[in-house]
């Protein structure tokens, strides 16, 4: 059996992952709600393998330090953290301040092959954009998960999520509105060819 594989990312409307100064939304782009963390606990509160890249993985171990944010353990961050994690990288060395991880060398896409066909339970993607995008233009993602935040980050987003990727139909699985504002949207991707 082939383990199902999740592309779960954030962005806002106009497709920005992320922002620097001097853009001061602070997390979840300052709407942070109860119904968006109570959703966030409900997905990571089953087994899944985590599955990140180098630069993602640098990032959260640098933002998600046990000692820095002791707090965080009982979230679904501190959860998405004690998830075994397989880090797609061929430059990572030493210790990494992560409780269960693996840093797997080679092509991506062979090692996520790998992972969808030994793995046990369902492999999850939380950023890790590049990777993704990659994985995706080898039909290796079976679920992109998009939660998107009511803001627009013209001036100050960076990292457009899907920018560089190829064309692909989207087939809606599930939509919810969370908190009266965040939406997720659950999609299948088809990788879309112009022959």
């Amino acid at each position: 059996m082939t383990a199902t594989y999740t592309f779960d990312v954030f962005a806002s409307v106009d497709g920005y992952g992320s922002y620097p100064p001097p853009g001061d939304w602070g997390g979840y782009w300052g709407r942070q709600g109860p119904e968006l963390l109570r959703r966030r606990e409900e997905l990571y509160s089953s087994d899944v393998r985590m599955v990140l890249g180098a630069t993602t993985f640098r990032e959260f171990v640098e933002m998600l330090s046990a000692d820095q944010y002791p707090e965080l353990d009982d979230t679904w961050v501190g959860r998405m953290r004690r998830m075994p994690t397989t880090v797609v990288s061929s430059t990572l060395d030493g210790d990494l301040d992560w409780p269960d991880v693996t840093v797997a060398r080679g092509d991506a896409a062979e090692v996520v092959a790998r992972l969808k066909e030994e793995s046990d339970v369902p492999l999850r993607s939380h950023g890790s954009l590049g990777l993704n995008r990659d994985l995706m233009a080898a039909g290796l993602v079976d679920v992109v998960q998009l939660t998107v935040f009511p803001v627009l980050t013209g001036r100050t987003g960076e990292r457009p999520v899907l920018a560089d990727a190829e064309d692909f139909d989207l087939e809606l699985l599930e939509h919810r509105v969370l908190d009266d504002r965040t939406v997720e949207l659950t999609y299948r991707p088809s990788l879309r060819t112009w022959d």
